[in-house]
């Protein structure tokens, strides 16, 4: 059986549970050996002092996959060099980046404390940062002693980050301060081998049963289930094969069966004039542009 990721070596963040877990699982079934990595928290980042990565990489060990578990904060840098240095020690390499751990501390923003935001920009746009750049730091230094690097960087925006959403300023900024990363980021690991993208998951989550509580029930045995977290696993382990070696700084959603490519910001309606504007005449000037504007994208697909 022909296996996509035979061979590789993964390091997966957030992996002890939901869309996640499916990443480590599915990178596992298709040859990868992986870095399973969770810091044990709850939604809101509190520690839960429960071994989620242990348990992943116990069913991974199961089906007979490699893996190890991490536990450092991916957060910060030293933890994220501990986290390549456990790939590097385990496996002997690394080859593939998946910044996937999150939290959430949903309010409006009149309520939101600073630590509300400081947290989950933290551990959702630093610890991109924090483990992108450990491993990138490992890919130059192969790159530059004549080493052949195919590495992969999949980080985890969201619809709050491209379309923005009610109660989540933080986690939409962080979402997406992601997606920036990932463009620059794209443009300046391509000298080494290295492709960057970012994958917008769907699926029934701890994060996203309270946003969307409801709307993604259980379905009947032998259904598909449209909501499952790891449906977004196998666009992900595509990303990190060696087949997707030309596809990067792409934004991509992937929910249920459904895969969409997000078109970034490009400049709209326009008009010119060969001098300085007068405020006072740019009402019905900028009015006549916004008429021609496609319509606002919404997070939710029906809107």
């Amino acid at each position: 059986m022909t296996r996509c990721c035979e061979g590789r070596i993964a390091i997966v963040t957030g992996a002890g549970q939901g869309i996640g877990r499916g990443h480590a699982l599915e990178l596992a079934r298709q040859g990868a050996s992986v870095v399973v990595n969770d810091l044990g928290v709850s939604l809101n980042g509190e520690p839960l002092h429960s071994p989620l990565a242990e348990g992943v990489v116990a069913e991974i060990v199961a089906q007979g996959g490699r893996a190890v578990a991490d536990i450092n904060d991916a957060s910060d840098v030293d933890g994220a060099q501990r986290m390549v240095d456990n790939a590097l020690r385990s496996f002997g390499g690394v080859d593939i980046v998946i910044n996937n751990a999150g939290v959430l501390r949903d309010t409006v923003l009149v309520n939101m404390s600073a630590d509300d935001w400081d947290t989950v920009l933290r551990v959702h746009l630093r610890s991109t940062f924090a483990v992108t750049k450990a491993a990138a730091t490992y890919w130059r230094a192969q790159s530059k002693a004549g080493v052949p690097v195919d590495g992969r960087v999949i980080n985890t925006t969201s619809g709050a980050g491209l379309y923005g959403n009610v109660g989540q300023t933080n986690y939409a900024a962080a979402k997406a301060g992601i997606v920036g990363f990932t463009l620059a980021a794209s443009l300046e690991l391509s000298r080494y081998g290295v492709t960057v993208n970012a994958v917008g998951p769907g699926g029934r989550t701890r994060m996203t049963e309270q946003v969307f509580a409801g709307a993604m029930g259980e379905v009947d045995e032998g259904t598909f289930d449209a909501f499952d977290a790891g449906n977004v696993a196998p666009l992900v382990t595509w990303l990190a094969s060696p087949e997707a070696a030309d596809v990067t700084g792409q934004v991509i959603e992937a929910w249920g069966g459904r895969i969409a490519i997000v078109e970034g910001w490009h400049p709209g309606p326009s008009v010119e004039i060969a001098r300085r504007w007068d405020p006072n005449e740019l009402g019905p000037v900028v009015r006549g542009l916004l008429a021609d504007v496609a319509p606002r994208a919404s997070m939710y697909a029906d809107e």
